[in-house]
């Protein structure tokens, strides 16, 4: 199928490219590259010896956007598009909600003019909120956001939920995505935040290659194992593949489906922190700040749906996500910046 990757030179989407073109589909990918590089479509097509067709268009422009639809039979669309730093998110929550909501918007838009009727939604675990239970399943209640990041995701939901009611011919897949770490195996795609990290692994690789002094714990006095906040950490390339299994899903012609992707087990901020001082060979320094606002103590997810209706099963350890993070770090030290 000719797959439109939206937001495909970010880190999942670029990700995401490579399972596809490895699972045999063609890659159309859009990127407006404000938080992301090219370099990292240039070594998908290194890593699978494949070509990305590639247009550099910001999807809440409606004209431009409409050029891709106009050159390309599209199958399917992955909507990976939209800012997604959730401290940012509170400063600047207006940018959020218009740039995540009006990309939406023209997808859904020039799907309807161009009968494309495929879609996978890149969601997030931040629509539930503060879990009431754990793990979280798919049936759980959603929109007691706790930051405009995570709202914007929900609304998104919502918005797709209501127009597949009303046009039975859609497929749309909602992947609910709890905390994507790692990196390819190779080293040659990983991770590459602007600026300092907000993300907890890309920051303690940053510190172990020295670029900065220690590590920022936010926060040691919840109510879990060791004090540090809990969160379902998945490998990347799991991550990456579950989007292969949803478009075999869609192809179906199953309507609106929903699915956690996450590994079912939590870890610690301090459990992530010691399985890289092992990968690395020294502890990594760090210091216990201020507790985040938005943040929560405890999410991991009940993949059960997934693996029933997928066949998604996450094969990556902690462990396997240290190495592979440590991996892209030391062979890129600056990330895509040579």
């Amino acid at each position: 199928m000719n797959i439109l990757v939206a937001g495909g030179a970010g880190y999942i989407g670029s990700h995401t490219c490579v399972e596809l073109l490895n699972a045999g589909h063609e890659v159309i990918c859009v990127d407006n590259l404000l938080n992301s590089k090219y370099e990292a479509i240039r070594r998908v097509e290194l890593i699978t010896g494949k070509k990305v067709k590639f247009y550099r268009i910001d999807l809440t422009n409606y004209e431009e956007s409409k050029i891709v639809f106009e050159e390309n039979h599209i199958d399917g669309i992955i909507h990976f598009a939209g800012l997604k730093c959730v401290p940012e998110s509170i400063s600047v929550p207006l940018k959020y909600y218009q740039n995540n909501i009006d990309s939406t918007f023209t997808l859904v838009r020039l799907m309807k003019e161009y009968n494309v009727r495929n879609l996978v939604f890149s969601s997030s675990a931040t629509v539930y909120g503060n879990p009431l239970k754990l793990p979280i399943t798919e049936d759980d209640p959603i929109g007691n956001t706790t930051n405009p990041y995570g709202t914007t995701k929900y609304f998104i939901e919502k918005i797709l939920m209501d127009i597949c009611k009303v046009d039975n011919t859609l497929n749309v897949a909602i992947l609910r995505y709890f905390n994507p770490v790692g990196a390819h195996p190779s080293g040659l795609i990983g991770e590459d935040p602007n600026g300092i990290p907000n993300n907890l692994v890309p920051y303690v690789t940053q510190v172990a290659i020295g670029k900065r002094p220690y590590l920022k714990v936010t926060g040691n006095d919840y109510d879990t194992i060791d004090g540090t906040g809990v969160r379902d950490y998945i490998h990347i390339c799991d991550l990456a593949y579950g989007h292969v299994l949803a478009l075999n899903k869609l192809v179906t012609n199953c309507g609106l489906v929903i699915y956690n992707l996450g590994t079912g087990k939590g870890n610690s901020v301090m459990e992530v922190v010691r399985a890289f001082d092992k990968i690395v060979g020294h502890e990594i320094p760090y210091k216990v700040v201020e507790r985040r606002v938005g943040d929560i103590a405890t999410c991991y997810a009940d993949p059960t749906k997934a693996y029933k209706e997928l066949g998604f099963k996450a094969k990556y350890s902690i462990e396997d996500m240290a190495k592979d993070a440590w991996n892209w770090q030391q062979k890129n030290p600056n990330g895509y910046e040579e």
